[in-house]
């Protein structure tokens, strides 16, 4: 069904002008920004097949441009303009960690730790890099796995955190499992980075563990 075939006060666009965004689902949300459907099937249908596809909207923040590619009906256009709306998301989420000190952000960290790595469906180390201040530098993810474990070399972090002149870090990586109980190898890598970093006076300041649904401090743990 096109939307011009819905009732007027059912079409997005009017929907969320009378009675909000946040009276409008996931899809109707996401064919607002597509505007239009393919041959045979409506903007809808093309909007939901893609949160099908990609797991969700946590799924699709975690979307690039090459991968929409493969969504029939999505042409350079439509696909430009998801890929920036969801930079957009993701640069929103990181922007008090830009202005304030993280530790004072401890909800706004989770957030942005599980938007980054928590629908990913293999195992990735990151890194939030810090200033003197305690403020986000930037986030990177350094390594990539398979589901079960991760290959982390402490002298990467290390060059990395002084080229970016970075005080101090906050580690995190997911747990494909769904699990986000920090294990011994989890405690132990830690501790090494930990050790590494202090040679040149960076400190670790937490390691998240995420998934899904969660992420679990660490430090709040008095595992760091």
């Amino acid at each position: 069904m096109s939307l011009k075939d819905l009732p007027a006060d059912c079409r997005p666009r009017e929907k969320l002008l009378a009675r909000g965004a946040a009276a409008l689902s996931d899809s109707e949300l996401l064919a607002l920004l597509l505007r239009s459907g393919t041959a045979g099937k409506g903007v809808l249908q093309l909007a939901q097949e893609l949160l099908d596809r990609f797991g969700g909207l946590a799924g699709l923040l975690h979307t690039g441009a090459e991968a929409l590619r493969q969504i029939k009906g999505l042409g350079p256009a439509k696909r430009a303009e998801v890929v920036a709306v969801l930079e957009l998301a993701r640069r929103a989420l990181l922007q008090p960690l830009q202005t304030r000190a993280v530790l004072e952000s401890p909800q706004a960290v989770r957030q942005a730790l599980q938007l980054q790595l928590g629908s990913l469906a293999y195992e990735v180390f990151a890194v939030m890099f810090l200033d003197s201040q305690h403020r986000l530098i930037c986030i990177e993810e350094m390594f990539r796995g398979t589901l079960s474990q991760t290959s982390v070399y402490p002298r990467e972090v290390v060059l990395r955190a002084l080229t970016l002149q970075a005080s101090a870090v906050v580690l995190a990586h997911n747990h494909p499992s769904g699990s986000a109980q920090p294990s011994r190898a989890d405690q132990a890598l830690t501790q090494a980075l930990k050790s590494a970093l202090a040679l040149v006076d960076v400190r670790v300041l937490d390691h998240f563990v995420v998934t899904a649904t969660e992420a679990q401090s660490m430090a709040e743990q008095g595992l760091i």
